[in-house]
């Protein structure tokens, strides 16, 4: 098994291995995490392909639509599966909580044309939009709702539309276990 998935699974259960058990009820966006964490890492290209179309099915299924390519760091979390959709560009850090309904995508154009970066320890909640080249610091809540378009500092909670960014160290405290 893919040892960044095992770090993903250690954000949910507290262990980097399943149980037999966890494995017959397991949820759908950690299935969907699974196949992503494979594709990811597949060297050979036929079973890229296969996992790539595993992968599609498991998007219809579940709404989650992150692309093989997107660069995740271990200890990924996704806290229920309903709509959530992330830019193939995105870079995201370690630690992440991505909650339902968020969408981190591209600005087309102006000085913020691109995709976001999201550091380490960022909690992102419930139906949050991130948008264009900006840089989520360190230890970053985005309350859910936020609609996210600026630079936020580290040790920040952002709130509101439009957003507002609040200083807190241990910004995530609580929100974030289980942390790799």
């Amino acid at each position: 098994m893919n040892k960044i998935f095992q770090k993903d699974l250690y954000r949910y259960y507290g262990v980097e291995k399943e149980t037999f058990r966890q494995k017959l009820a397991r949820p759908p966006q950690i299935k969907y995490q699974l196949v992503l964490r494979k594709c990811q890492s597949a060297k050979n290209r036929l079973l890229k392909a296969i996992l790539r179309l595993k992968l599609k099915r498991l998007q219809e299924k579940t709404q989650i639509i992150i692309s093989y390519k997107t660069q995740i760091g271990e200890g990924f979390y996704i806290g229920h599966y309903g709509r959530i959709i992330i830019n193939k560009d995105v870079i995201i850090g370690k630690n992440v909580n991505i909650a339902t309904g968020v969408t981190i995508g591209q600005e087309n154009r102006g000085e913020r044309k691109g995709v976001p970066t999201i550091s380490d320890n960022v909690w992102i909640g419930t139906n949050a939009v991130i948008v264009g080249k900006v840089t989520i610091g360190t230890d970053v809540l985005i309350a859910p709702n936020s609609f996210v378009n600026f630079d936020v500092p580290d040790h920040s909670i952002v709130v509101g539309n439009p957003a507002k960014i609040i200083h807190r160290e241990n910004a995530t405290e609580g929100y974030i276990d289980n942390k790799v």
